[in-house]
């Protein structure tokens, strides 16, 4: 039986790809007292353990899977990364581009003190620095150097025994470095600065974001009592009576036996009934104390909905919420929630927090104020299991041929190679997409897949292709790559923390998030909002996230040819 299942793998290869993704995944999962080596390091070494049955795996397999993820990566992060570079996320992009350059020095660094040859080196980089993506361009690098068959293969067969040993201490670490010791080194209090910042951006609570209980923000009716402040008023002007930043909408009357919808012009009188939106101790502020909560069905059966809007109009890029609640339809219109970026950050709902196009922004209200909304934000982002895949397909491909010219300067072939023109043309994709949101849609899921699935086979091809030298390669590396990797890891991340405090002087409540967007390491994030208490650091992830995603895996290239 067992030699049957040797056999066969040996025989139809794909098998024993898929076998390294269900083994992958699953391992991936698992965690021990908040540990995991997730889905890209398990799927690689389980690769590597199938591997050691010398199965050859075709490398087309490997470079086909390779340019759908590096286009999905460009896809996800165009908007945030051209705005890091052309609007008021410029100096967060410009630390984020210094960081990365710590994060590829010091590995070349390290790889000139002790010796190492182009492909451990490029594993050392990948693993410290947790950029899995790095390895595919290093891959096309090594190709390039004209070395012989043997050479080349020795180089590449190392690459990921380099990985595997030191991106262990790259994920943890990370996440201990910034959540852990971050706020210690900084010298702040992390719960208070960020507390500081919500205050200072419109209030001491969110606006119905995700810390909120949404049952605040219900449809409520009362009885104008005879005292009541809005007596004699219309609905602009009781709608005006509150403000430090808390908002309150009327969205239908009943006179007697009349119901009509709340407009503007509507006069309040008492011993009316008004249906309204708002929180409970504004209502009572403005109806009065001696107005009575009642049942009235009829009055708050006002249809409400809720949807996901794609922010696309360039009026309200870079706008407040603040200052959109001019625009038409925000009357009665609540925003539930705010994600931005390819890792779907969380934005605090703070009136002075900004919207940017290719955010999603869930709006709660009336329907019919909800829809005119969400035409004034953009499109409504209906969700759907249909990908472009003209769009997709026909994108990667002028990507393609782009990074496959070739140009020789003073003798030296300089190129892009297809997996970087490949990563440009989805940075640009994902940015138009952003502009004209009327094509080009990748769903969620789908783009989840490309991502995931596009690096872990490319990755499982990897290391099945170098099972058989692992052992060997471990031997000849030893335990001091594994300590080599945390100097890797520790020294770009400490240095990005004091310059971001010193020489940017970012505002304390977002240095953390900073730091982890430019090394791209989303589970340091996880942890630093969660020792924040606050979603607060995620405004300093999204452009560095992009512009530190786009750097680092390009960065693959560049640490063959510095090191060979």
């Amino acid at each position: 039986m067992i030699a049957w299942f040797v056999a066969t793998l040996k025989q139809y290869p794909e098998i024993a790809v898929f076998l390294s993704l269900g083994i992958g995944y699953w391992v991936g999962t698992k965690s021990y007292k908040g540990f995991s080596l997730g889905t890209v390091t398990s799927t690689l070494l389980a690769a590597i353990l199938i591997g050691q049955l010398g199965i050859k795996v075709s490398p087309d397999l490997k470079a086909f899977f390779f340019l759908m993820f590096l286009f999905a990566i460009g896809y996800g992060v165009g908007p945030q990364f051209v705005r890091g570079i052309t609007k008021d996320g410029v100096p967060q992009a410009i630390f984020a581009v210094i960081v990365t350059v710590f994060c590829l020095g010091a590995p070349v660094a390290i790889a000139k003190v002790a010796h190492y040859d182009a492909g451990a080196a490029a594993g050392l980089y990948a693993g410290s620095q947790t950029i899995s993506a790095s390895m595919g361009l290093a891959s096309d690098a090594i190709n390039r150097l004209g070395l012989s068959a043997d050479q080349t293969k020795a180089l590449l067969d190392i690459m990921p025994t380099a990985y595997a040993v030191t991106y262990i201490f790259g994920t943890v670490g990370s996440a201990i470095l910034l959540a852990m010791l971050g706020p210690t080194l900084l010298g702040i209090d992390l719960p208070k600065v960020c507390k500081e910042y919500e205050e200072a951006h419109g209030g001491k609570q969110q606006l119905g974001g995700l810390n909120d209980a949404w049952r605040a923000y219900e449809v409520r009716a009362f009885q104008i009592a005879p005292d009541a402040m809005a007596v004699g008023k219309t609905v602009a002007q009781a709608e005006a009576m509150i403000s430090n930043g808390h908002r309150m909408n009327v969205v239908r009357v009943r006179h007697g036996n009349l119901l009509e919808e709340a407009t503007e012009d509507v006069v309040i009188n008492s011993g009316d009934r008004v249906a309204v939106i708002g929180s409970r101790e504004q209502l009572v502020a403005l109806v009065g104390n001696a107005s009575k909560e009642v049942d009235d069905p009829e009055l708050i059966s006002a249809p409400v909905q809720g949807v996901d809007v794609f922010v696309s109009n360039k009026d309200v890029d870079g706008k407040t919420l603040e200052e959109l609640e001019g625009l038409p339809g925000a009357r009665g219109v609540y925003v539930r929630s705010i994600t931005r970026g390819a890792t779907q950050t969380q934005i605090p709902v703070l009136p002075g927090e900004k919207l940017y196009r290719g955010d999603v922004v869930k709006l709660v209200g009336r329907t019919q104020d909800v829809l005119v909304a969400a035409k004034a934000l953009g499109v409504i982002d209906r969700h759907t299991d249909v990908a472009d895949v003209a769009f997709i397909g026909i994108a990667i491909t002028i990507g393609a041929l782009i990074g496959a010219i070739v140009l020789k300067v003073g003798g030296v072939p300089l190129t892009l190679s297809t997996a970087g023109g490949a990563l440009i043309m989805g940075l640009v994709a994902g940015w138009y997409r952003a502009v004209r949101p009327t094509f080009g849609r990748i769903p969620s899921p789908t783009l989840w897949f490309m991502n995931s699935v596009g690096l872990n086979v490319f990755i499982a091809v990897v290391g099945i292709t170098a099972g058989p030298k692992f052992v060997a390669g471990l031997q000849q590396l030893g335990f001091s790559l594994f300590l080599w990797g945390i100097v890797a890891t520790s020294v770009p991340l400490i240095l990005a923390m004091y310059m971001a405090k010193y020489i940017f002087k970012f505002h304390p409540a977002i240095i953390l998030g900073a730091c982890a967007g430019a090394r791209t390491t989303t589970a340091a994030l996880g942890m630093v909002c969660d020792a924040a208490k606050s979603q607060v650091p995620g405004l300093g992830y999204t452009v560095t996230y992009a512009v530190g995603n786009t750097l680092l895996t390009i960065w693959g290239m560049f640490i063959v040819l510095l090191v060979h």
